[in-house]
Parts: structure tokens; sequence; C-alpha cells
């Protein structure tokens, strides 16, 4: 039960595995069905246990995690899940078609050249191929990271709730860089379509562009998406629960401080890209841990690599 498990700093430290995954196999989630539990992962059952309230009226403060050596183990975990969560809010993820994990700093891949026309064979003709080989190019991974400076004393008052939006602020900040990284590899390649000024007619004409891929996303800047929302033809759309405008023809337009003023990226989201990690969010635990909160460091390794070049499209607004 989860009454009953140990924690110690050596639980992070476990090849290919995460704090979380090393609970859970501890304490299985599996064995709470049923009961009023079964809601909660491994990390949040200890922190039941201990009775350390992350939100709501009764939030405790940061000094609750240090009120004993094992309950300090929970505080990297707390530290990860809020910058996790703040990157993982961003568009990332709904730019990405897959997600792919890689060991090393480079990644290789494959590459689909199925540039033959799909039409009918003769009888006793050869078919028309489609080759997946090896990327004669390697994907070379960066690091992308923050350095946090926070005194065990200037932060062990403050309420949990309000220090885990200032960290989710830091992993919505890190997405953008990382993001501003995979529109840079989307539009590379890419012979862009120009026009001089932006207008409803030019939206729709990237929109015709696309062949056997659908336009179901357009990434812009947020000054682009201003002048998109106020068009006419947008006058009878409102954006959804999530803030998100869906244009006439059906593209979800995506606002992103990480785009370009003067470039409309149009993408079949499905098809279009690949997210290369070589690492999750990582920090050094032991710190955290021992309340050495100063010079923390979060860091996540990453690359963008094109899928389907048909599934990606440019506009270029060439007018100052």
């Amino acid at each position: 039960m989860y009454n009953d498990v140990k924690l110690e700093k050596g639980l992070y430290n476990l090849s290919g595995k995460s704090f979380t995954a090393a609970l859970e196999e501890l304490d299985p989630s599996s064995s709470y069905s049923g009961t009023p539990l079964e809601k909660l992962d491994a990390y949040e059952r200890q922190l039941k246990r201990f009775n350390i309230r992350i939100s709501g009226a009764d939030c405790d403060r940061v000094e609750k995690f240090f009120s004993a050596a094992e309950t300090a183990v929970l505080f990297p975990e707390f530290v990860s899940r809020c910058i996790r969560k703040g990157f993982d809010e961003t568009v990332l993820s709904d730019i990405c078609a897959v997600k792919t994990n890689c060991e090393s700093g480079q990644y290789l891949g494959c590459t689909l050249d199925d540039s033959a026309a799909y039409s009918a064979s003769a009888q006793g003709t050869a078919l028309p191929t489609a080759t997946v080989t090896e990327s004669s190019t390697a994907t070379v991974l960066a690091k992308y990271g923050r350095l946090i400076n926070a005194s065990y004393e200037a932060v062990r008052r403050q309420r949990l709730d309000v220090f885990g939006v200032m960290l989710r602020s830091i992993g919505v900040k890190l997405a953008s860089a990382v993001t501003a990284k995979a529109l840079s590899v989307l539009k590379s390649e890419v012979a862009p379509i120009t026009t001089a000024s932006l207008t409803y007619s030019d939206l729709a004409g990237l929109y015709g562009e696309f062949g056997c891929f659908d336009m179901n996303t357009i990434i812009v800047s947020p000054g682009t998406a201003s002048k998109i929302a106020v068009m006419s033809q947008l006058s009878d759309t409102s954006a959804d629960e999530n803030g998100r405008i869906r244009l006439p023809f059906g593209a979800e337009l995506i606002k992103t401080s990480a785009a370009d003023d003067d470039y409309i990226i149009g993408i079949d989201k499905n098809f279009a890209l690949e997210f290369i990690t070589g690492s999750d969010l990582i920090m050094e635990t032991d710190r955290l841990i021992d309340r050495q909160l100063d010079s923390i460091t979060v860091s996540i390794t990453c690359g963008f690599k094109k899928i389907a070049t048909d599934a990606v499209k440019v506009l270029q607004i060439t007018a100052g």
C-alpha cells in the first residue's frame, strides 16, 4: 500500500524510469481500482499520504515538502510536473504528428520517396514504387534550458499553487523556444506562395495548395492572428472553449509568439512533423531535495524532422 512505500533519492536515478514510474512499480495504481483512490497516480497518493495540499483554499507552502526527509524526496517531482504542465499546454502537441525518443545526440530516422504517380498499372507491368530509406542527413538534437535562481529562504513561505504557476510559466516559455525550432524546420525547403498584403483569399489559396493531404492547421504570429480574426469572412466565427478559432474551410488557427509576422504555415498536423526527444525534462534532483534551490537547471534535448513534405505549405507576406 502507498502508506508503506519507502521514499529515497535513488528512485530518481533508476535507469530508464521516471520517478513516478518507479513509484508505480512499488505501488501499482491497478491495486486501487474501485476505491476512492483509483483516480490518483502513485505520486499523488504520496501527496495524500503526507497531507501535502498543492492547490485549493487550504494549499500548503513550499516548506511543507521539507517537514521530513521522505517528503523532501517528493519536491523535485512537484517542480518537474509544474514545468512539464506548462510545457505541454503549448502548441507543440497540436503541430507534431508523432513523438520519438532518441538515446543519442543525433537522429537519422527514415525518408520516404513517394513521388511516382498513383495510377492504374497494366497487367504484367511493375507497380510504381514508394521507397523508404535511412536518412542521409542526421537531425542534431539541441538542448533548451533555464537556470533557476531561488533560495530556499526566499520561497519556503510561498504557497505551492502560486509557486507552481511560476514554474508553469517557465515551462511555457521553454516550449516557445522549442516551437520556434519546429517552425523553422517546417518552413525549410518549402517554396512559399507570396502575397503583398494578407487577405482571406490568400488563406483560401493556401488551403487550395494541398492535394492528398488536408490543411487542418495554420500557424501564425499573434499579430497575424489579430488580422485574420477581424476579416469579414470570420464575423460569424467564435473561439472554442480553448480560445481557438476554426476558419470557415475547417483549418484550426494556432497562434504562437514563436511564429514570424510575415509567414503563415499551413500543415496537415497528422503527417507533417516528427518531434524527437533525447531526454525528458531534466533537473538536479539531489540539490532540490537538499534545499539547495539556488542555480538549479532544467533542460530538454530535442529536435524536429519533417515527415511528409507535401503536408506543409507556406504563405509569405512580402509587404513591410
